[in-house]
């Protein structure tokens, strides 16, 4: 049957294409409000757009959908955590003997799931995807805050005493020179 006066068809809606209200993906013809996320209907462009076969997803969605399964992928909540995992009243077993640590405050699972480094600041395990370095420690990012104010720091903006981190604000104010002139005041006798 001929296609008279029109174009393509739309591979969401199946109606026609004009040429002005066209995106293209994978060969096929999409409307500008037909080219959604199959999962979650949010508008896609082609930055943001993951097809599979006949299908198209926002990257999120083709990842929850079609990327690798397992602990430490997906998103959401809980999809990765530094804390172990959880065994509903079972205890991980132990299968061979290892030294003892000399770190008595270092649990087992974080040895059995390769990871010995602790946060100074919540004590929990920091793995490789979220260790940020800060006063010769290592710290989950979310973590590697000032002390005092609680503002988040980088490389330019930590500063360290005795082995806490600080913002140079902070670090300024409580640490630094005191007296007139030096952003304190303090009484002269």
């Amino acid at each position: 049957m001929p296609n008279l006066g029109g174009g393509a068809k739309c591979a969401a809606c199946e109606k026609t294409v004009y040429h002005a209200e066209e995106v293209q993906c994978n060969g096929r013809s999409f409307h500008k409000t037909c080219f959604i996320c199959m999962g979650c209907r949010k508008g896609l462009d082609s930055t943001t757009v993951a097809a599979h076969e006949s299908e198209i997803y926002c990257k999120s969605c083709y990842g929850k959908k079609y990327g690798p399964k397992g602990y430490g992928y997906g998103q959401g909540a809980g999809a990765l955590s530094s804390d172990p995992p959880r065994y509903a009243g079972l205890q991980p077993q132990e299968t061979k003997p290892r030294p003892a640590s000399s770190n008595s405050s270092e649990n087992k699972s974080s040895q059995k799931f390769g990871c010995s480094d602790r946060c100074p600041r919540c004590s929990k395990a920091v793995y490789a995807a979220e260790k940020v370095m800060g006063a010769g420690k290592p710290w989950h990012k979310t973590c590697f805050r000032c002390a005092l104010c609680a503002k988040s720091l980088d490389s330019t903006t930590v500063t360290d005493k005795e082995g806490e981190l600080y913002c140079k604000v902070c670090y300024a104010k409580h640490f630094g020179p005191k007296g007139f002139g030096l952003g304190n005041a303090a009484m002269l006798e």
